[in-house]
């Protein structure tokens, strides 16, 4: 799924390539699962002509701002990707649409042509993504329900602490609760806990200052280094656990690495 660091590099990728460009063309799929309350013909007109100004991104969601509203947003679900023709975007694992693949891929939702020829096309192969056509993106669910990004608005380490202090719940689900920390799945919540030492079900209450404190440093770090790397996980540290998550059987047991059982 993509998390936080495959989404910012999406981002950025769009934010090299793509600011200061007008639509010429765009092609909406007519998949009212993946496209949400508007026609595909709708949503096509809407962004013909407009001018690329920037691409934000709060927690795992993504959205272009134009140089009017409305504004195409993307909440990625668990395999929704952004390619650009010609550009390296970050492949997930279970989204790759391999170059031999026909363009704009069979599982394109949003394709937009730009004035210089660049062609965008952001794809879902398993139909959990949502694709909006927003006011206000950031004003509305889900991103408004969204907690702090654990990126662009992390907590000071007090904060962190007295967050934690009388929560009765296991900190992996906190971790994975977005109206917490926005942009935390899966695999960083496996990593940081795993870094960091602390058992997944271990209940919030009860770590002590030092075990939140590191845990917060861990966050930091393994956030930061993923989107050093672009979030190609080929070049994520050895010594990182995410590299034995497809091979349960000895890295993990119910979702648990052997040394913190």
């Amino acid at each position: 799924m993509p998390e936080l660091p495959e989404v910012e590099a999406a981002r950025r990728a769009v934010e090299e390539h793509c600011v200061g460009k007008k639509i010429k063309k765009a092609i909406i799929a007519n998949d009212t699962k993946v496209i949400d309350g508007i026609s595909p013909s709708d949503f096509e007109a809407a962004l013909l002509g407009k001018t690329v100004i920037s691409a934000q991104r709060k927690g795992k969601n993504l959205w272009l701002q134009l140089d009017s509203p409305p504004f195409p947003s993307f909440q990625f679900g668990m395999a929704g990707a952004i390619y650009i023709k010609g550009v390296a975007v970050t492949k997930y694992k279970r989204s790759a649409v391999n170059d031999t693949d026909e363009w704009p891929s069979k599982y394109s939702k949003f394709f937009i042509e730009l004035d210089d020829g660049l062609e965008l096309s952001f794809t879902d192969k398993r139909r959990f993504a949502r694709v909006r056509l927003l006011k206000d993106p950031a004003a509305v669910p889900p991103i408004s329900e969204l907690g702090p990004d654990a990126l662009l608005e992390p907590m000071t380490v007090d904060e962190f602490i007295e967050s934690l202090s009388k929560k009765k719940i296991a900190i992996k689900a906190l971790l994975l609760d977005q109206s917490y920390i926005a942009g935390i799945g899966n695999w960083i919540a496996d990593e940081v806990l795993y870094q960091a030492r602390i058992h997944p079900l271990q209940i919030v209450a009860s770590l002590s200052k030092e075990n939140c404190a590191n845990l917060h440093k861990c966050i930091k770090e393994v956030i930061e280094k993923a989107i050093e790397v672009g979030a190609d996980s080929s070049q994520f540290p050895k010594n990182w656990i995410f590299h034995s998550r497809e091979k349960k059987s000895k890295a993990f047991v119910d979702g648990l690495a052997p040394d913190l059982m």
